[in-house]
């Protein structure tokens, strides 16, 4: 059991290497890099000057950004130009950018010359806690709502919920964060919630009253974009197992029907809905981009949408990273759930 898990770790680690240095490169390659954005930023603040020396200039303040920046070495150990191949060896981005992070250097900001490092925990503060506490309750809600539909399938109530769920999973987050927002933080209409999230200071009591106010809109939000893809297909699983032989067998000994879906059929009806699970963490950390850009949260999805616009490199890099680790942490989950679920499926 232990060397599966070891050798899924790894594998995991492989992977996600591997789609960090694919973005790593390919971003090397992408114009409006950092040193044309510093140069276009100076020459607005600077004088007229002639034309031959404000090309010189730029050139010039180019030129130094790059070296600065380390931009001015070959991004990878080979290069192909004019039909040519041509090694460069550890002298190239690459090579320097790898050997930080198995260090433990993720880089510096391009934008303000802060560790990413750094800059990824102050952000994740606000996005873990606010990604943690959205699955719990999705998956708290989704089991209850399940249930319910599978106790009591013709009934109007399970008729309107099942109608709200399937709206809910063909509308876009942003449309649904903009309707909360305009629906309780709008003073024509229902201005209970503020539209905005302010950064808390370290006293615990105000860290309790952000995270009850100021964080409930993002917290809705990401918790109604996952609570179609659960709660969907657990009641089908749940009706599906209600027809099977063994719950006949336990509702003609007497059990009344909701017994025999907590005790009996939800176990297996859990099993197909762990691959549903697994996609519950990647949607979850997409999510936060769109919340936090909309109520101007504080976290690494704000952080993210901002470094990509200002082509920091190496806040970009470390994102993808993080994601990465993210979605094949969430399959290896899926996979352990399905171990202590079923210990059938267990390796030998």
């Amino acid at each position: 059991m232990w060397g599966w898990l070891f050798g899924r770790l790894a594998r995991a680690a492989g992977v996600a290497w591997l789609i960090t240095s694919l973005v790593f490169i390919v971003s090397r390659q992408l114009p409006g890099g950092p040193d044309q954005l510093v140069v276009a930023d100076l020459s607005e603040l600077g004088r007229p000057v002639a034309a031959d020396q404000s090309v010189a200039s730029q050139q010039a303040a180019r030129l130094a950004v790059r070296r600065r920046l380390g931009l001015e070495l070959p991004v990878f150990y080979v290069t192909h130009r004019a039909n040519q191949w041509y090694w460069h060896g550890p002298a190239n981005q690459y090579h320097r950018w790898a050997v930080a992070v198995l260090h433990g250097d993720l880089g510096r900001s391009y934008r303000d010359g802060q560790p990413v490092g750094a800059l990824l925990w102050q952000a994740l503060r606000f996005t873990l806690p606010l990604a943690a506490s959205a699955a719990g309750l999705a998956a708290g809600l989704a089991l209850g709502l399940g249930l319910y539909l599978a106790r009591r399938p013709g009934s109007p109530g399970a008729r309107l919920l099942v109608g709200l769920l399937n709206g809910l999973q063909i509308t876009p987050l942003f449309l649904v964060a903009l309707g909360l927002l305009l629906l309780f933080a709008n003073p024509d209409l229902l201005n209970l919630l503020p539209a905005a999230v302010q950064t808390p200071t370290e006293d615990g009591g105000q860290l309790l009253a952000y995270w009850l106010g100021r964080a409930a809109l993002p917290l809705v939000s990401l918790v109604l974009a996952v609570l179609p893809e659960l709660t969907l297909p657990l009641a089908a699983a749940l009706r599906h197992e209600a027809t099977t032989g063994y719950a006949t067998t336990a509702r003609a000994k007497g059990l009344p029907l909701g017994q025999v879906l907590r005790r009996h059929a939800l176990p297996n009806a859990l099993l197909p809905l762990l691959t549903t699970l697994t996609d519950l963490l990647p949607a979850l950390v997409a999510g936060t981009v769109v919340v936090e850009v909309l109520f101007a949260f504080p976290g690494s999805g704000r952080l993210l949408a901002e470094a990509a616009a200002a082509h920091d490199y190496p806040l970009v890099v470390a994102g993808v990273l993080l994601t990465a680790l993210a979605r094949l942490l969430g399959l290896l989950l899926a996979d352990i759930l399905y171990f202590l679920i079923d210990p059938r499926l267990r390796p030998s």
